[in-house]
């Protein structure tokens, strides 16, 4: 009698679904399809079993070309709700291959509120799953941290933070006390320096650091750290820097020391509703 009831219930779901969402999400009104990805949002979410399959997943895939930015929105923070909790990950994983040109592509949609989203949408598939995003997709991303617009930056800083820094070779209480050279921000630091001299935006150093100061405030700050890779001979077997990543840390280093001080983003970037044109 259970099954039979239940058989009854998803029998009336499923005619409900192609009853009216069926021809709702593309409806004429943006607000109305909005509404509808939202709510498939919430189903796939609380009735996963049923609803969190591909052949319910498609529409929000498909309504991410959405011509309105309120819908495409709904769609991005739909899918982080899923991609939020971990036992879903491995029913999006055909969802993942066939949408994630779409989602790296919105990263620079001009609604700035949809750009975050998705950049935040692809930390959260980054934390799922290490191997999803290919090297170009992350330097799409990358390159975000010098956007003009900065809650775009910051959510491209934490993705960035979390694909290169977030990672600790060890977590040995001996190792996590030293400090100066011999601390484990001193790799960290390391990869900063040569993170922006690979993005060959030598002036733009305060807006890579304003771009991480929320998420990486510990590194950013550990000016003992940094003292020590510019005066102190290199450990054994460690390569010393060379006289231009000096130069980019020393000028990293004197960004981070203004941010500190003055505690407002560097001139030029701001949160203004909409992207100029490119």
């Amino acid at each position: 009698q259970l099954q039979e009831n239940q058989d009854e219930i998803e029998n009336m779901m499923n005619a409900i679904f192609k009853g009216v969402f069926v021809h709702r999400y593309r409806d004429a009104i943006a607000e109305i399809r909005a509404i509808c990805i939202e709510e498939i949002g919430i189903w796939m979410k609380m009735y996963s079993d049923a609803f969190l399959n591909d052949s319910y997943l498609k529409y929000v895939g498909w309504t991410m070309h959405d011509k309105q930015g309120e819908v495409r929105l709904k769609c991005l923070t739909a899918l982080q709700g899923l991609y939020y909790n971990k036992e879903l990950n491995s029913k999006l994983e055909l969802f993942t291959s066939r949408f994630k040109d779409r989602i790296v592509s919105m990263t620079l949609d001009k609604e700035y509120d949809v750009a975050v989203q998705a950049i935040k949408l692809l930390t959260l598939v980054l934390q799922s799953s290490e191997e999803v995003l290919t090297a170009e997709d992350c330097e799409n991303v990358y390159h975000l941290v010098y956007s003009a617009h900065r809650p775009v930056a910051v959510a491209a800083g934490e993705f960035l933070y979390k694909k290169l820094f977030s990672r600790r070779d060890t977590e040995d209480d001996g190792i996590l006390k030293r400090r100066g050279r011999q601390s484990p921000n001193a790799n960290l630091v390391k990869t900063l320096v040569f993170f922006f001299l690979e993005s060959e935006l030598h002036e733009h150093a305060a807006y890579l650091v304003d771009s991480m100061w929320d998420c990486a405030t510990d590194l950013l700050k550990d000016w003992e750290c940094m003292n020590s890779l510019l005066l102190e001979e290199p450990l054994n077997g460690e390569e010393p820097l060379t006289d231009r990543q000096e130069s980019a840390l020393i000028e990293i280093m004197l960004c981070t020391i203004r941010q500190a001080a003055e505690c407002h983003p560097p001139v030029g970037r701001g949160t203004g509703k909409r992207v100029g044109s490119k």
